[in-house]
């Protein structure tokens, strides 16, 4: 794939220096910038990932979430297991739960770009994205049972939701680590990529995403949760009053002039 042009942007006085940005047209890409760390996640690198998924640029539709060097990310840094009391254990957890709901119920959708590691808290980071493209290299791993700790960043919300309580039960009883072809046949991911071209992949779902209608990527993002967790009567209710809404806009209106004009693309075979 041949990728937009790139312009790199300074980190804003809000974003530490573990994270970097760069604008590929509509797409911003957020990279994970603690490679000697394996990308491990430092508590100013959590806040930095709050203050940017809260506010993104106005401008951009889509966010590919990104790490340098070979690992997307390896957990909790160690150096930020300090010793706390139990209210400001549970301080800390909501502090990641909140940065991590930023990017889940955020206003734009995201993609994950996974490869080496995503252990710990990096899985729980890589779960809040919307789509995640795992590389070849990609493995898996919830070591807290085995430090005499229990997952913390939403992971006990979030993994089920995608493999099930009892594959996260096995993961964190036994200490098992799932490579990338099981991962993405337990649903940890929806693509796989060849070593090194995840980035690529990754910009091509996202330009493709930052070209939908915004009201339906916003219906996606916002209401598709829901209705999912909604007993069957609200959901169906939910979806057609968000129907209602999309169908509504001049932009589906002109979209749909255009399908049915011979002017849109048709749906075919992969």
């Amino acid at each position: 794939m041949t990728s937009p042009a790139v312009h790199s942007a300074e980190a804003s006085p809000a974003l530490p220096a573990s994270l970097r940005v760069e604008r590929h047209g509509a797409v911003a890409v957020v990279r994970l910038s603690r490679a000697a760390k394996r990308n491990a996640l430092d508590d100013a690198t959590v806040l930095g990932l709050e203050a940017f998924f809260a506010a993104p640029p106005a401008d951009v539709r889509a966010i590919v979430l990104d790490a340098e060097g070979d690992h997307f990310c390896a957990g909790l840094d160690l150096a930020e297991l300090t010793e706390r009391d139990t209210f400001e254990g549970l301080r800390h957890s909501r502090m990641w739960h909140r940065a991590f709901e930023r990017i889940e119920r955020g206003s734009v959708p995201v993609v994950a770009v996974l490869k080496g590691a995503v252990v710990g808290g990096g899985l729980e980071l890589a779960c809040a994205a919307h789509i995640r493209v795992a590389e070849a290299t990609t493995f898996y791993a919830l070591p807290e049972g085995q430090r005499g700790l229990f997952v913390g960043g939403g992971a006990s919300v979030r993994v089920p939701r995608l493999i099930g309580v009892h594959r996260m039960t096995d993961m964190m009883l036994t200490g098992r680590v799932v490579d990338a072809e099981e991962g993405q046949a337990l649903g940890l991911s929806q693509y796989l990529a060849e070593p090194g071209t995840g980035l690529d992949k990754a910009l091509e779902l996202a330009t493709r995403i930052a070209g939908n209608a915004e009201i339906t990527n916003f219906a996606v993002l916002q209401a598709l949760p829901r209705i999912a967790e909604a007993n069957p009567a609200e959901g169906y209710l939910l979806e057609a009053l968000m129907a209602a809404v999309a169908s509504g806009s001049d932009e589906a209106k002109s979209r749909m002039r255009a399908f049915l004009d011979g002017r849109a693309g048709k749906v075919g075979r992969p």
